[in-house]
């Protein structure tokens, strides 16, 4: 079983330079004291807690007095399946950290110690060669009759899309330009794990989101999944996602009429509503397509981040994250 650090925001937000108040004009969900909030007093499930009575049974099973003890008998075996499985998504590590975020000499171990040895650190997205090998996405051939669909026009290929997706209320779709889904391809191979926040409301704040891409080779499509960090916090490597966005890609498609299309579903009941997955796909397009590249400006600053967070560089900044997502408003 992979295993899991999760530590907390302290760090991150309460960092060296004194956090600056936002002035009058600026809308209020952009506190970044508010985001400390919402992220941090989330009801933490101890690992330990939860799984208590086992491992007081296993402890009498083995004669020893406590859990205590059967962690210290088993202490080498813990850091061996740590060492063999656990993984490492630097940007999301120091956004959770205790500590200082890592810097760049930081090594692998280092990250991966806990004082318990029962932590957790969340999973990576699945591998190139593994996503080949269990696909479970359809393919866009499953979906659509591509014969007929690459010789409809746009308009007609585009509605027909957006009718297949009408009657569920949780479904999201959009048919998106082959050039804009290529800046958005090309900038999440390079990054392919972000945070994004989502306005709570006047005086409330902002409530953090991470995502990830999947890429299937087999499928021809582009997954992004959208989890709560607070989720990621409270059940580590159990986090579920509660929005998943599929990118289908034909070549034909994209060649003529010039499209790729875009499907997905926001599940119920795990904190995000289908108003704050449609914010969360806004601004993923602005981060990952033509102004996530670079270039001056704010495309400058959203590269930054963007490169900041995938390095776990402890210049991250929330609060410009928050004004890079503000300007979307």
């Amino acid at each position: 079983m992979a295993t899991v650090r999760i530590p907390a925001l302290r760090n991150l937000l309460l960092g060296r330079r004194q956090i600056r108040l936002p002035n009058p004009n600026q809308r209020r969900w952009a506190q970044v004291h508010d985001v400390r909030f919402l992220a941090t007093t989330q009801v933490s499930r101890n690992i330990t807690e939860r799984y208590r009575e086992k491992l007081d049974r296993k402890a009498r099973e083995e004669g020893l007095s406590d859990i205590g003890e059967l962690k210290a008998a088993y202490k080498d075996q813990i850091q061996e399946l740590k060492k063999k499985d656990s993984v490492s998504i630097p940007g999301l590590d120091a956004l959770l950290a205790d500590e200082a975020a890592p810097t760049p000499n930081t090594t692998t171990q280092s990250q991966n110690a806990s004082p318990d040895g029962l932590s957790q650190r969340p999973p990576p997205p699945p591998s190139p060669s593994s996503a080949d090998k269990n696909s479970t996405i359809k393919s866009l051939s499953e979906i659509l009759d591509l014969t007929k669909a690459r010789a409809l026009p746009e308009k007609e290929l585009s509605a027909i899309w957006r009718l297949r997706h009408a009657s569920s209320s949780n479904s999201l779709c959009a048919v998106i330009p082959a050039t804009t889904y290529t800046s958005l391809e090309a900038t999440a191979r390079r990054h392919p794990s972000f945070v994004l926040p989502v306005p709570r409301g006047e005086g409330i704040g902002a409530e953090i989101h991470f995502l990830q891409w999947v890429f299937d080779a087999a499928s021809c499509t582009a997954t992004v999944l959208f989890t709560q960090l607070a989720e990621y916090k409270a059940r580590g490597e159990w986090a579920q996602p509660h929005t998943s966005v599929t990118h289908y890609w034909d070549s034909e498609l994209a060649e003529k009429p010039g499209v790729v299309l875009m499907a997905g579903s926001v599940v119920e009941g795990r904190g995000a509503s289908v108003q704050d997955a449609r914010w969360l796909v806004m601004l993923l397009q602005r981060f990952y397509g033509e102004e996530g590249k670079g270039g001056t400006g704010s495309d400058s600053a959203k590269r930054r981040l963007l490169e900041e967070f995938g390095r776990g560089d402890g210049a991250f900044s929330v609060e410009k994250l928050l004004e890079e997502s503000e300007k979307l408003a």
